[in-house]
């Protein structure tokens, strides 16, 4: 049976060293790292345009920490990931003074931000919360996208994650299939918080947007914001 702490510190343990890794989220296989070489390994594996940045792998916690946000905004976020216990990708301003931004290379941030905002997942299954309480603890972000060649979808079964691609890396764990999955292979929802619309419609999306509105009177639109 898996420890979803080993695991997780096992992945923390080898960004930490320059390295990369992929490993299971809910919302699909993961490729991370944390020091500018890993991260520009990355983008060369995956064969990813460099005007499409990674993401902060987050949680609550760093959300209230990293991120600049209003009372409805937490409330949002709050109703989505401890309220209805789902996955969420948010893009926000960040407070450029946090350690996870201060301690981050400037070729790290320089393609995990644009526009001093972020891209901070939150609640994606055991594994990802305890690298994201790692981060948060050590001050030293971890960041990535989907364990996936650039444009082919997410994948959701290690045995789907390229082949050329779990070869390339430091560390490929296999946790068999993923919690959540989505017909058209995309991964996590993705909202805007300054102006609550779609950058990805992903996994659980009309679900969050029911609770949003339900909950909170938040009209989340179906057109997706152009990067």
């Amino acid at each position: 049976m898996e420890n979803p702490i080993d695991i997780a510190k096992s992945v923390f343990d080898t960004v930490s060293n320059s390295g990369t890794a992929i490993f299971r989220t809910d919302v699909g296989y993961a490729i991370v790292g944390q020091t500018s070489e890993a991260i520009q390994r990355i983008f060369e594996y995956k064969q990813r345009s460099f005007n499409k940045p990674c993401g902060c792998f987050g949680s609550l916690e760093m959300f209230k920490e990293l991120i600049q946000f209003t009372a409805e905004q937490l409330e949002f976020v709050e109703a989505i990931t401890l309220d209805a216990n789902f996955p969420l990708s948010i893009v926000g301003r960040y407070d450029p003074d946090h350690p996870i931004m201060k301690n981050a290379d400037p070729f790290v941030l320089k393609n995990a931000s644009k526009s001093g905002t972020i891209d901070l997942l939150m609640n994606a299954g055991p594994i990802h919360d305890e690298i994201a309480r790692l981060a948060l603890e050590s001050g030293m972000g971890v960041f990535g996208s989907s364990a996936n060649m650039s444009l082919s979808g997410s994948k959701y079964d290690f045995k789907d994650v390229e082949i050329e691609l779990r070869n390339k890396v430091n560390l490929a764990l296999d946790g068999g299939k993923t919690k959540f999955s989505h017909p058209d292979g995309l991964g996590s929802t993705i909202i805007d918080l300054d102006t609550f619309e779609p950058f990805r419609i992903g996994i659980r999306f009309q679900e969050i947007r029911k609770i949003a509105k339900d909950k909170l009177n938040i009209d989340i639109g179906t057109t997706i914001i152009k990067p």
